[in-house]
């Protein structure tokens, strides 16, 4: 390996030389750049290169390189002021970029399935413009002819940089045969045909032989309209009513129109065949025929209306069943994207057109999903999103679209169609109209209904119930702590815990003052971790109830709860975790108990985990700071013999 090293830097002797006579680098700064290569060649020599020994050695080369060539300015730079001629190119010009080269051709040999190590290596090749393109081309096509991003990267290198449209056209068309299914092939490829069409025709404009783009802009058709309407205001001056020149004229603009109708449907004709093509190769992809619309719609090709339509029909007739693809008509229609500085008469009509869509689709595929769509909708136009404008404004058609929406949510719950999403966007939606008590009616209703295990909702009911009892005085009513408690009691009792968690907090928090409920609380939530059992890690119940107790009765109550918790058939490693971290803290502010109780904490757990590296660790690190040596070493000794596998335990940095 050593021999193989020195042979590669002896190859550098005279790229040195030349760089130290011409001035550009000086005797230390070589040999630094000697050190450096030397140590990046025996990484490469190694018997497993990594694929970053290639990349920093290429990286370093980079840089060096662009040294190189800034210092060379500059010195010719001074030697112009001095009346010198121009440094001559010389082999140190070369050295870097073929020595660049060398190191990506051993990269690839190793990496050849590292489809970003060859995008690294053309970006290198196209910016520095080697001559190596072509052949770096042919061979990622030959080990990676499954990734349609090689044919695209290919045929538009073809394209603009080799201006070779015949090359880049058979490339793009191998690709498809290779990758029929691929929705950026087919898009990419019609790009390439409309725009090279486009090029013909701009280069005819160009010549005078032609006129108008087959690009769409927006203004065209307005400006057009009322030019055609404002005749009189753009008569020529040199104007004559001889009827010869007008029919020569018209004869002109006849045969204008005539050539430029003919490269608009050239270009429609290209259009079709692709399109055509793509939907039977991925005939159930909606984003592609989204995609090709787009294009369409920002082209001037002939029958645009016509295709636009066509194209609309075959979506509705295979996508039909799919809720996604009406939510994207109906926001299509009214187009709210680019909706900002519309007039309201404008924007109205396009709503109405939406909102006719999605009444379509109901009554085509009544489901939630769809219900949900159409309720995003409309909730975009009267509450949009923080940062977004208000296309309605503050007005009386914004409480026409309120009362439309909360007609959609009760159409939803009435045919069935209610879920647990529309449900608690539903009850928000009259607590954000300040409606407290209709909002309180519907949760109680849909909880009694088929969501009455949906926890969010309850969450919701419990926040509402919660705000109409304390509305008018912040201590309710023995009665009404009842009622809230019997709510809470039927939820409780019947989701597990693990999904109830907002819900036990809430419950939690309102009845910590009131010792009567509070005790009932822990009592039922005896009762469901016997029947589900404790957490191994997230949200913990017990932990949660630990805490509470802790603050407010203090830490002989909160013992008195853990251990309680503790007896229970599988407690869970996140309690254990909890009250460890509980005695460890008071243990550290001189607690004589908290030590103690923090080791028969640590056996506890370890005599169901004791494959647990993390709490080996723990309970080490504890001994460690807070007991003895003698303790700290008999448990790493004891976690050695115990564990199935100590090599994660012993390579922690902290252990002996």
């Amino acid at each position: 390996m050593a021999d193989v090293v020195q042979y590669r830097l002896e190859r550098m002797v005279d790229e040195l030389d030349d760089l130290e006579q011409r001035g550009l680098f000086s005797r230390r700064e070589i040999a630094e750049i000697v050190k450096q290569r030397r140590k990046f060649e025996y990484r490469l020599k190694r018997p497993c290169p990594l694929k970053q020994d290639f990349l920093a050695y290429i990286e370093y080369e980079t840089q060096l390189d662009a040294l190189r060539r800034l210092r060379k300015k500059s010195v010719a730079r001074e030697l112009t002021k001095q009346g010198n001629k121009n440094l001559k190119k010389s082999k140190s010009d070369f050295a870097g970029l073929i020595r660049i080269l060398e190191i990506y051709e051993l990269a690839l040999k190793r990496y050849k399935g590292d489809i970003d190590l060859w995008f690294r290596y053309l970006e290198f090749c196209r910016i520095r413009k080697n001559g190596k393109m072509k052949t770096a081309l042919a061979k990622v096509i030959r080990f990676h002819p499954k990734v349609p991003g090689v044919w695209i990267y290919a045929a538009a290198w073809e394209f603009d940089h080799n201006l070779n449209v015949a090359a880049a056209r058979a490339l793009m068309q191998e690709g498809l045969r290779v990758c029929p299914t691929s929705e950026d092939l087919w898009v990419e490829y019609l790009r390439m045909e409309l725009t090279y069409l486009n090029k013909l025709k701009a280069r005819k404009v160009a010549l005078g032989e032609d006129e108008g783009t087959l690009t769409r802009d927006p203004r065209s058709s307005d400006e057009k309209q009322w030019r055609d309407e404002n005749k009189e205001l753009f008569m020529s001056l040199g104007e004559k009513e001889e009827g010869d020149d007008n029919d020569g004229a018209n004869d002109g603009s006849d045969q204008s129109e005539k050539k430029q109708e003919l490269f608009a449907e050239h270009g429609m004709n290209i259009f079709k065949t692709v399109y055509g093509g793509a939907v039977e190769a991925v005939s159930s992809s909606l984003s592609l025929r989204k995609r090709f619309l787009e294009i369409l719609e920002g082209t001037n090709l002939s029958d645009y209306e016509d295709t636009c339509k066509e194209i609309l029909n075959d979506a509705k007739r295979d996508f039909s069943s799919q809720p996604e693809f009406w939510d994207w008509l109906a926001r299509r229609e009214c187009d709210l994207e680019n909706g900002h500085g519309i007039s309201k008469e404008v924007i109205i009509p396009r709503l109405e057109k939406a909102i006719q869509v999605y009444e379509e689709a109901l009554k085509n595929m009544p489901s939630g999903t769809m219900f949900s769509l159409y309720a995003n909708f409309l909730t975009a136009i009267v509450a949009p999103k923080e940062g977004e404008t208000n296309i309605i404004g503050p007005s009386g058609q914004a409480v026409n679209y309120i009362s439309h929406l909360l007609s959609v949510y009760e159409r939803a719950e009435s045919m069935g169609c209610i879920t647990e999403d529309l449900a608690c966007k539903h009850v928000s939606l009259h607590l954000q109209l300040r409606q407290l008590e209709e909002a309180r009616k519907l949760a109680a209703k849909l909880c009694s209904g088929k969501l009455a295990e949906s926890v969010e909702l309850w969450v919701l009911r419990i926040t509402i119930e919660i705000r109409y009892i304390t509305r008018s005085s912040p201590t309710p009513s023995d009665a009404d702590l009842q009622t809230l408690f019997e709510l809470l009691q039927q939820i409780l009792m019947k989701v597990s815990v693990s999904k109830s968690d907002n819900l036990w907090l809430k419950a939690l928090k309102f009845y910590a003052n009131q010792r009567q409920y509070f005790d009932k609380l822990v009592e039922i939530s005896v009762v469901t971790l016997v029947r589900d059992g404790g957490s191994e890690n997230g949200f913990s119940l017990s932990s949660a109830i630990v805490s509470f107790v802790l603050q407010k009765d203090g830490i002989q109550q909160a013992r008195d709860m853990y251990k309680r918790f503790l007896a229970l058939p599988h407690p869970g490693l996140a309690l254990h975790r909890h009250c460890i971290d509980l005695e460890t803290n008071l243990a550290s502010i001189g607690d004589k108990d908290g030590l103690l109780s923090a080791r028969k904490l640590y056996e506890s757990a370890l005599a169901t985990y004791d494959q647990n590296v993390s709490l080996w660790q723990d309970y080490y690190r504890m001994e460690t700071k807070m007991g003895t040596s003698e303790k700290a070493t008999a448990i790493y000794w004891r976690a050695r013999r115990v564990l199935k596998d100590a090599s994660e335990f012993v390579a922690s940095p902290d252990m002996l």
